[in-house]
């Protein structure tokens, strides 16, 4: 995945509108089109002291995750990167399409706290690496410095 490329067209859809409903459709779709197997791309909002989703490409997802739930919710309240090759073996893993074999979340902060996450997921097992993790911090870097809330 050439992540300079995807980082550059994400740049300019944050520079178009930055509003964070629209930037965060558009960003789902070109995370969704631009990269291979997956079946799901999107954003969960922090809300109410859990995460509700929010723009995503893929089937109907799981509404709300408390913190410290899931892979989403443990990311959030860990404010860490989640990486993982079997979502099977994820202790509390909310399973909201069974397809889903692996996935990545990547915290996103708005003023010094996880305000979303970016959330990936993928029918294949040990679909992300450690290159996927750095590019797509890179985006969310992006998004953190672009984004309007």
């Amino acid at each position: 995945m050439q992540y300079d490329i995807l980082t550059e067209q994400a740049r300019g859809i944050l520079e178009a509108e930055p509003w964070y409903a629209s930037a965060m459709s558009n960003l789902s779709a070109l995370l969704m089109t631009s990269m291979d197997r997956l079946n799901w791309a999107g954003f969960y909002l922090v809300r109410n002291g859990g995460l509700t989703v929010g723009p995503f490409q893929g089937k109907p997802a799981c509404i709300h995750i408390p913190m410290g739930r899931g892979v989403c919710g443990t990311a959030a309240m860990m404010d860490e990167i989640q990486v993982v090759p079997d979502v099977h073996l994820f202790p509390g893993h909310i399973a909201c399409d069974s397809e889903s074999a692996s996935e990545i979340v990547i915290p996103i902060h708005h003023d010094g706290k996880v305000a979303a996450v970016l959330d990936m997921d993928s029918p294949v097992k040990s679909r992300f690496s450690a290159e996927d993790a750095d590019g797509l911090t890179a985006l969310v870097r992006l998004m953190e410095e672009k984004i309007h809330w």
